[in-house]
Order: C-alpha cells, then structure tokens, then sequence
C-alpha cells in the first residue's frame, strides 16, 4: 500500500500534499475497504495491492460449511443452510467496511458466529419456529464500533452468536459447591 502510494508521488500522480493524507488515512484505515478506496484510482484491478473477496454465499446443504482464519468479509454475505451448519469465525476476518450484512436462509439449520471482542451484532427478521442465542454482552453499536447484521429469513433455523469468554468468569456447576468452589470433576 504505502508502496504503490510512494511510487505514485514519485510519478507525479499524487501532489506531496496528497500522498501525505493519503498515507495518513491508511495508516487509520480499521477496514480493508477504506484501504481500496486509497488506491483505486492509482492502479488496475490486478495491480491493487488489496484485493476484496468477490464470493459473496456460504451454502451448506445436510452439511457443515465453515469460513475461518485470515478471510475477507465483504459489507454483504448470503448464507443458505438447509439441515446443515454453517459457522461464520469473524476473530481474524478482515472487515471491508464497518457495518456487514449478512442475510441468513435457514431452513432447519444453523448459523454460528464467532465475533471478536468489540463486536456489535444485531439479529433481525422472520423466521417461524426460530431459535436465537448470543452468548454474552457486547457493545452497543455507535460510531467507531463494527457491526454484524443479520438479516434472517426461513423455517425452524437457529442463529448463535459466540463471543470469547471473559477472563476469570467460570460456569458453576453442581459438583462445584461440593468441593468448596472448584470445578473440576470426581473420577
């Protein structure tokens, strides 16, 4: 990035000036798509140096689909689970901007995801005989805070949130009390 910005100053493509603010909105940019927008009149598609992901639909029919690790979430996703799963990891996503929707069809499935702390979600739609859990609190949205829509829309489907556990926090369980607080299991 900062690269094809240089290279473009020493072209006179950009004013000093220009490669200035430019390099100082990439080194704030918090989303892949406000990095794009820096160089998209510098370069080709191909010579972009970020390059946003164009498949836009997760599909999991009568199986588990998952979409993890370093991966490019786009502003709008469609996933369509039919008696299957499919699990949405967003810890080490990259974000193109800060508010995605995703527009979930279920049809007696599952949507999980897995959002990193400061996260807000949102869970909308009509679905009949829907099931929706989000473990824990997260932020409210506002400025500055990315935000998870999802838009849902089907027949008997289930969407989960998971957010990290805070740190400290046990779950008690029954053999717990017994042992003075300390959860850990008889043999």
């Amino acid at each position: 990035m900062a690269a094809l910005l240089a290279e473009a100053a020493a072209d006179g493509r950009l004013t000093a000036d220009e490669h200035a603010e430019r390099c100082g909105r990439a080194y704030a940019a918090r989303t892949l798509g406000e990095l794009a927008e820096l160089t998209a009149d510098l370069a080709e598609p191909s010579a972009q140096p970020i390059r946003l992901d164009s498949r836009r639909m997760v599909s999991a029919f009568f199986r588990t689909e998952r979409r993890d690790g370093r991966w490019v979430l786009p502003d709008g996703l469609s996933v369509t689970a039919m008696l299957g799963q499919v699990d949405l990891d967003l810890r080490e996503a990259l974000l193109q901007g800060q508010r995605v929707t995703v527009r979930a069809m279920l049809i007696g499935g599952t949507l999980r995801i897995f959002v990193p702390d400061g996260m807000a979600v949102e869970i909308t739609g009509s679905t009949a005989l829907p099931t929706k859990k989000i473990n824990g609190n997260g932020p409210e949205p506002g400025p500055g805070v990315p935000v998870v829509e999802v838009r849902t829309m089907g027949l008997g489907g289930r969407v989960r949130v998971v957010r990290p556990r805070r740190p400290g926090g046990r779950r008690w369980t029954p053999w717990s009390r017994a042992r003075g607080g300390v959860s850990s299991r008889r043999s």
